[in-house]
Order: structure tokens, then C-alpha cells, then sequence
């Protein structure tokens, strides 16, 4: 018998406090367990599936928090000492080329000792058809810089340092997300979810984890208020300022509805009604937030009724 994740999150938020730790969700299943018996189930097949896919999903995110820590740490060092080549460099800091090439030649004086061929010999494999213009506009961008910057020397450590933790993460995340594949492809509502534009392997199984079948949500806006996603009323007294967006609801399920909603613009339906919150006078993230209302409404019905996503007439957007 267990808890189910849902329901053990949604009684997490009765007790105080907000930091988690395995003595505290012990304390809360244990206490659950005495006071509210009807929420335990026997555990099945598919829990324990999303069992694991959560513990693996959350190294994932982990990782993902490490790999943009370094990234930044990179983009900050390269700014400072080589403001030049991090023009070329950081908009691909993390392709497998551009990190092979800092990893082996961090600094503008091995760069040019190396030579460009040297440079496109090794960095082929990673990028085909990149590697000879990589390796020209970084040549240019050395030449723009006549100056050298205070720190270099130890830039030149530091930089293929960090270049090498930050391929390390990434090789990790590929592997967790073969992992993730996996499990994801072994649950049953797999290609419900995985129908619907924009839902890949890792939005699909976040959103698998934190909703379930959705058979716990009565009603789409009932699966949109705990995602964060149905617009809040601020009243005070007599007046009303308008809606604002929710800053409440769970903010893993809300970020994952909106990465899905970004990926989703290629998508002709979903591109429509971004376009026409636009027209809209809506910003941009708030269009995009409006998208993801959408979508959590039409992934409720997929979820209810198992079936898959279809694609609706440009027309018909509302």
C-alpha cells in the first residue's frame, strides 16, 4: 500500500513548512496513513513507473539547474576576458563543437598556435558542416580583439575547466533522458501525451508525474488552477484591478505546460491562437501563458477520454 504522488502533494501543503526532506515526507505518509486511510491504494505496475520517472525526472532537473550554472559561469568569463569570440561562442556554448574546442584550446594564444586547420580537423566530427565556418568567424573575432584583458593567463585554466564539467552534465542529461524514454514509452497514457505538439520526452513525463490520468481533477479548470495556470482576481473592497496570472498552483507542472506551449508554435492550431492573443494587445509570455491554459484544457479531455490529439481547424481557434 502507498500514498500516490498527487495526493501526497496535495497533503504535504496541510503541514507547515515547505522544505523536503525524506524525514518529513515519512512523518507525512505515516501521519496519513493513520488519519486519512482512504488515501492509501495498493501500488501498481504504472506506480511504480512514475515512481521512478520522478526520482529520475528530478536528477534531471538537478542537472539541468547545474549544467545553466556553468553555462553562465562560462559566459561570464568569456565576456570579461575574450568579449570577441564570446559573441561567436555563446550562442553555441552548448554544441559538442564549441565545447570540445574550449575544453582543448581555451585561450586566443593556443588558438592561434593550433592554426585553422588544425582547428577544422578536430572539430569535424562534432559539426560537419559547421566546422569550417566556426572556425573562421572564430579567427575574425580574435582579430577584433587588440586588447588583452587583466586575468587571461588564468582564464586560459579556467576556461577549459569549466568547459569540461559542462560537457560532463550534458552527457549525463543525454543519458537520463534515454532513461526517461524509456519508462515513459512502458505507461499506457505514453502516446496520449506524446500526441499533443509540443509534449516531448521530458515535458511529457513531468506532466505524467505531477497529473497522472487526471481521473483526481473534476473539471479542466480544476487540472489549470493546480497547474498555476487560471488567471487570479485582484479585488480590494469595491474595486477590481483586473486578472493577473496565478503565482500560486505547482510551479514544475505550470513551467512544463509553458515549455510545451513554446515548442508548440510550429504546431498551424497552436501558432493561430498565439498570433491572435497577440493581436490581442498581449505580450509575449502572456500569450504564451494563454496557449498553455488552452492546451491544459484540451489535455484534460485526452486524458478522460484516451484518446489522442487532434489537430483543429485554424477557424475554430477562440
Amino acid at each position: 500500500m502507498g500514498v500516490p504522488g498527487l495526493t501526497m502533494r496535495r497533503i504535504a501543503d496541510l503541514y507547515p513548512g515547505e522544505t523536503r526532506t525524506d524525514a518529513r515526507e515519512a512523518f507525512i505518509i505515516a501521519d496519513a496513513a493513520r488519519a486519512m486511510p482512504h488515501t492509501l491504494r495498493a501500488i501498481e505496475g504504472e506506480d511504480e513507473t512514475i515512481a521512478e520517472l520522478e526520482m529520475i525526472v528530478g536528477s534531471d532537473d538537478d542537472l539541468a539547474g547545474e549544467a545553466t550554472r556553468v553555462a553562465n559561469r562560462l559566459h561570464g568569463l568569456l565576456t570579461q576576458i575574450h568579449p570577441s569570440p564570446e559573441r561567436v561562442l555563446g550562442p553555441r556554448l552548448q554544441h559538442p563543437a564549441v565545447l570540445t574546442f574550449l575544453e582543448r584550446f581555451g585561450s586566443p594564444a593556443r588558438t592561434r598556435k593550433a592554426g585553422r586547420r588544425r582547428l577544422v580537423t578536430l572539430l569535424r566530427p562534432k559539426a560537419p558542416r559547421m566546422a569550417e565556418r566556426l572556425v573562421e568567424e572564430i579567427f575574425a573575432a580574435l582579430e577584433e580583439q587588440t586588447v588583452t584583458a587583466l586575468g587571461t593567463d588564468a582564464a586560459a585554466l579556467i576556461v577549459p575547466s569549466l568547459a569540461t564539467s559542462l560537457t560532463a552534465v550534458l552527457d549525463q542529461r543525454k543519458l537520463m533522458a534515454g532513461r526517461i524514454e524509456e519508462l515513459l514509452e512502458t505507461h499506457p497514457l505514453s502516446k496520449v501525451l506524446t500526441s499533443m505538439p509540443g509534449v516531448g520526452v521530458r515535458t511529457g513525463a513531468r506532466i505524467l508525474i505531477e497529473v497522472g490520468d487526471g481521473s483526481t481533477f473534476p473539471t479542466a479548470g480544476h487540472l489549470a488552477a493546480y497547474a498555476g495556470l487560471a488567471p487570479a482576481t485582484r479585488r480590494s473592497g469595491p474595486s477590481i484591478s483586473g486578472e493577473q496570472p496565478s503565482r500560486r498552483g505547482n510551479k514544475q507542472l505550470k513551467r512544463a505546460f509553458f515549455l510545451s506551449a513554446f515548442a508548440a508554435l510550429g504546431d498551424p492550431a497552436s501558432r493561430a491562437y498565439y498570433d491572435k492573443k497577440i493581436a490581442q494587445g498581449k505580450h509575449h509570455t502572456q500569450a504564451l501563458l494563454c496557449l498553455a491554459r488552452r492546451r491544459a484544457d484540451v489535455l484534460f479531455a485526452m486524458l478522460r477520454d484516451g484518446s489522442f490529439y487532434e489537430p483543429q481547424p485554424s477557424a475554430s481557434v477562440t
